[in-house]
């Protein structure tokens, strides 16, 4: 009864949902799945409540939820779930390991029964041991576990000594990740108190939305929507900048997911892009060292009313970006529509985009059978989004015509993934290719690595090195130290592209101070400035996009 009432408002229905609610909290379900069942529907009105009383109530029941005898007795079947209580098993990326083992890593350990790379972790042991210690590991057999366990200190765990001495393998950071990753090293987040968790996640909010109409689960109007912004966009201060960054992480780990943006999110770089009805987007910028040469990335969390609903990756250049969209399960079939317009507008706003695409994936694409089977194809195809590609233009025109002619027919999976197997694309102003989805952007990494390799071959440290004062003097750059670490790493990632870029030497010295700009400010406190900047320098854009469209040799 509480999942049928679910999207029903109203003083009757807050009623029912209340008396529903008043006899679950009591009673003791039989079985995992209806305890699942319960708590999917309190997360649910948690973001979508009624009035202040059932907010209250479900607030109450899930503050209790893992002290519930009946999640007690079902937590091993309920693991993986995110609820609280339940433990999580998932092999992290680098940094999102650290991050664990630096909060909980008391509770973080080693599923070994599920670890396969045993002989390649006992290869790396003498590499993150002391000298002293190589005549016991050269010699003795005591099986990975047991050198783990021989290792490790007395108040460690083995996941949290792991995690902790393989940081320290390689040069830097990203040999590092390599590394740790090559392992793939499966890691068990055991329960406990402040520990991730969907049943505990929110941000703090002033004030409350309450859902007193059904929910809007209409098409947006795309063009109309996106010319709506949001009511304010505030940068968050650092230190709460932190607190969404971990609410960010916490909402992919408690969903066995890791999303880069996130596990290299700036705290800087978070601001919140606020619309009516409770809804907010916590806007997450990378820290400069993780940005990509060109494209600029920025994660999305979704909240309702403070409650983690979805998220959404964003990548933007060329007045365009590229979206992933995601609602969690537990909100699926609500306002999907509704909110997704506010990611556009939201985009636009921010990176001055007039033109969407959606990578295949996000269609069904390379292997995602969950859009497929949700329909995503023909969900974003209503929203106005349409193909580029002839052969699939020529197939969605096939399938309109069968829809017409005859109603309630649907695309069988092997034509959706016909359909998926490119990008779809919404224009704001005139169709035109220089958009992302369309330029071969890694035709300008071609373009750098054939110049590089016929002038310094395996020598690439000096070609760093001589490209960087190349750039310098073509752009008329005696001194970088003005420019903080950020934006000098951002000009040593651009020097050997800027040698290459064509025509330059026919630029202005206006116009190359401007690439100057344009490329510091990839390297500084905020990637969306450096969207702007690009996009708004003419011939730079030109000059990429020739790149971009030359065939690789």
């Amino acid at each position: 009864m509480l999942e049928r009432l679910r999207s029903t408002h109203g003083d009757e229905a807050a009623a029912a949902k209340k008396a529903c609610l008043a006899a679950l909290a009591r009673r003791s379900l039989r079985g995992a799945r209806a305890v699942e069942r319960l708590h999917e529907a309190l997360c649910f009105l948690r973001a979508y409540p009624d009035d202040p009383e059932l907010l209250a109530l479900v607030t109450a029941m899930l503050a209790r939820f893992e002290r519930r005898p009946d999640l007690r007795r079902h937590r091993r079947a309920l693991a993986d779930t995110g609820i609280a209580g339940t433990a999580i098993r998932f092999p992290f990326f680098a940094g999102t390991a650290r991050w664990l083992a630096a909060r909980w890593g008391d509770r973080l350990t080693v599923d070994w029964r599920a670890f396969a790379n045993r002989e390649a972790l006992e290869r790396v042991f003498p590499l993150v041991s002391l000298w002293a210690e190589t005549p016991g590991l050269d010699e003795l057999d005591l099986g990975t576990r047991g050198w783990v366990k021989r290792l490790k200190g007395a108040n460690e765990t083995d996941a949290a000594f792991l995690v902790r001495r393989l940081a320290t393998l390689g040069r830097g950071a990203f040999e590092n990740e390599w590394a740790y990753e090559g392992l793939e090293l499966p890691l068990v987040l055991a329960p406990g108190p402040g520990g991730p968790s969907r049943t505990h996640a929110a941000a703090e909010i002033s004030a409350v939305s309450f859902q007193t109409v059904p929910l809007d689960a209409s098409r947006p109007d795309v063009r109309r929507t996106v010319a709506r912004p949001p009511l304010r966009v505030v940068t968050a201060p650092p230190a709460e900048g932190r607190r969404l960054l971990d609410l960010a992480r916490e909402a992919m780990v408690m969903r066995q997911r890791d999303l880069d943006v996130f596990q290299w999110g700036d705290p800087h770089d978070v601001r919140l892009a606020h619309f009516p009805d409770g809804l907010t987007f916590v806007v997450i910028g990378a820290v400069p060292e993780r940005r990509l040469l060109l494209e600029s990335v920025y994660g999305f969390l979704t909240l309702k009313n403070g409650v983690p609903i979805g998220y959404v990756l964003v990548s933007a250049l060329f007045g365009s970006s590229e979206i992933a969209y995601n609602v969690f399960e537990t909100f699926r079939g609500g306002e999907s529509g509704r909110i997704y317009g506010k990611v556009l507008a939201t985009t636009r706003h921010l990176f001055g985009s007039d033109t969407f695409t959606i990578f295949p994936y996000q269609l069904g694409g390379y292997g995602n059978p969950e859009a497929l089977a949700s329909g995503a194809w023909w969900f974003y195809q209503k929203l106005g989004f349409v193909p580029r590609a002839p052969r699939v233009v020529a197939l969605m025109n096939e399938e309109l015509s069968r829809m017409k002619a005859r109603p309630g027919y649907r695309s069988s999976v092997a034509t959706l993934k016909a359909l998926a197997s490119e990008n779809l694309y919404f224009h704001l102003g005139k169709e035109r290719d220089d958009a992302l989805g369309l330029l071969e952007l890694p035709n300008v990494g071609l373009a750098v690595t054939d110049a590089v390799a016929k002038r310094f071959g395996s020598d690439r440290e000096r070609a760093e090195a001589v490209l960087i004062a190349e750039a310098r003097g073509l752009l008329g750059r005696g001194s970088l130290s003005s420019w903080s670490s950020g934006e000098r790493l951002a000009f040593r990632r651009w020097a050997p592209l800027v040698t290459i870029l064509p025509g330059l030497e026919r630029w202005t010295a206006a116009e190359k101070r401007r690439l100057a700009a344009v490329i510091r400010a990839k390297g500084g406190r905020r990637e969306s400035d450096f969207v702007r900047l690009f996009d708004a320098h003419r011939k730079l854009r030109q000059a990429l996009a020739s790149l971009a469209k030359s065939a690789p040799a």
